[in-house]
């Protein structure tokens, strides 16, 4: 395991059943400046984590994150479903989310797809960038000043990589490898294999991260209420504390559909959201008392 000091990069040598998968990247330590054996981790400000399909354990994706840059782009890659997963491991891990909208530059506009991404959640900001331009640096600057560390996620082949290369100003030789995508599709191939860390303009920090072509929820219920905060706020007043909003007597959330100011395909999204985070979350991991409500709904 590696991590960076002062000096450089330095070898870090674990001490005995100290397990790695425990380490992410991002996290600080402190060890021993002679023999550069770990003594302990500090604690983490925000962690980005998820549970892959068919593991016992959440992975770890990144730790001390400030800001979450999800990745995207002008073209079939942009997907509303897939960027509000992201949005809400995000809210979770306690990072700000920023939607990055990159290949701005092969669209005749991209304002309609800067304004979807900022429909998703309220507050989160959406930028439109060409990644291979120092534009993208200006445009994002105010994420990647000193002090400040930064992830990067997204679908492969969406420009992550070019996008950290020109905010690393990263030499032909250091640059990290990109790849093109695929005509038909708009899929990418995974040119990132690993996290890694790398010093950027401003005097941030980013962690780049593989492409994920699948995000499971699970653990983030508070994400998910601050992501959908327009059906949280109402559910309150529903006459049933139960209330699935699918079709009860007194739905304050079904009324607001019914006005106009609830989106009902976003409500459809909630409730697959909810029920996919209840059915991957471990009861263990759930507070005491907790009960997630059938979202499928039941007739009374």
């Amino acid at each position: 395991m590696t991590a960076v000091s002062e000096t450089g990069p330095v070898k870090l040598n674990l001490p005995a059943q100290t397990i790695t998968a425990d380490f992410a990247v991002g996290d600080w330590i402190l060890a021993d400046p002679r023999t550069h054996i770990v003594i302990r981790r500090l604690e983490r400000r925000a962690l980005l984590q998820r549970r892959t399909e068919g593991a016992r354990t959440q992975q770890l994706i990144a730790a001390n994150v400030d800001t979450l840059f999800i990745v995207t782009s002008c073209n079939d890659d942009f997907n509303q479903a897939r960027l509000e997963r992201y949005l809400a491991l995000a809210n979770e891990a306690g990072a700000n989310p920023v939607i990055i909208l990159t290949k701005a530059d092969q669209v005749a506009d991209a304002e309609p797809y800067r304004q979807q991404a900022e429909d998703l959640q309220r507050g989160v900001a959406a930028v439109a960038v060409n990644a291979k331009t120092c534009n993208a640096v200006m445009a994002l600057a105010q994420w990647c000043g000193s002090g400040q560390t930064i992830a990067l996620v997204g679908s492969s082949g969406v420009g992550k990589s070019t996008l950290l290369n020109t905010l690393a100003a990263k030499p032909p030789g250091e640059a990290q490898l990109t790849g093109s995508i695929r005509e038909d599709d708009a899929k990418g191939r995974h040119t990132t294999t690993s996290r890694s860390l790398h010093s950027i303009k401003g005097g941030g920090w980013a962690i780049d991260t593989p492409g994920m072509r699948t995000l499971h929820v699970s653990d983030v219920r508070a994400g998910l209420d601050m992501l959908f905060a327009e059906i949280t706020e109402l559910a309150p007043k529903c006459r049933f504390r139960d209330c699935t909003h699918a079709h009860e007597p007194g739905c304050e959330v079904q009324a607001a559909v019914a006005a106009g100011a609830v989106d009902p395909v976003r409500l459809g999204r909630w409730r697959k959201l909810v029920e996919e985070n209840h059915n991957n979350t471990r009861s263990e991991s759930r507070a005491r008392g907790y009960k997630t409500p059938d979202v499928r709904g039941k007739r009374r």
